[in-house]
């Protein structure tokens, strides 16, 4: 009976150590962003990591009827300004902290605001947390949920 113990603890342990040894789900890699009003997929966002930093950039845009696929951040401050939103680099400045990445900044090109902003990714690595905020004496901010994206997303669709 001693001996079933100490197994069922060995093996208890063993268990343990690789849950808490797995890695926390990747923010890196393709994004759709999804619309808060429409829930549609309004742009594919690539996040890479440089020097132990986090990037991001839009990738690909789909635009609403009316809306011009090229349209230029008038709003954005310099240096942003007056470049196209697709392929605009407007994420910038993450540092991992844990399972999120943490101190970085995010452009809104519609509005031409920076802000604070942290990315806190879904367990499971399908969606992703963007908050973004400004610091008075606490975080006030609003967030918006991405979702997994791959490469086959970026391919033109047939109409």
């Amino acid at each position: 009976m001693k001996r079933n113990w100490m197994v069922y603890t060995i093996l208890g342990l063993a268990w343990l150590g690789m849950v808490m040894a797995m890695p926390a789900a990747s923010v890196l890699g393709l994004w759709k962003t999804v619309d808060e009003k429409t829930h549609k997929v309004r742009s594919i966002v690539r996040i890479w990591e440089v020097s132990g930093k986090l990037k991001g950039k839009v990738e690909k845009g789909f635009p609403l009827p009316g809306e011009d696929p090229n349209e230029l951040c008038t709003k954005c401050p310099e240096p942003f300004k007056n470049k196209p939103k697709i392929g605009l680099e407007f994420l910038w400045g993450f540092e991992p902290d844990g399972d999120r990445w943490v101190k970085g900044n995010v452009l809104d090109p519609d509005e031409g605001k920076i802000y604070r902003c942290e990315l806190i990714p879904a367990a499971d690595g399908k969606s992703l947390r963007i908050f973004g905020y400004i610091r008075v004496i606490f975080k006030i901010g609003r967030s918006q949920t991405w979702l997994r994206a791959s490469e086959a997303d970026l391919q033109p669709q047939n109409k």
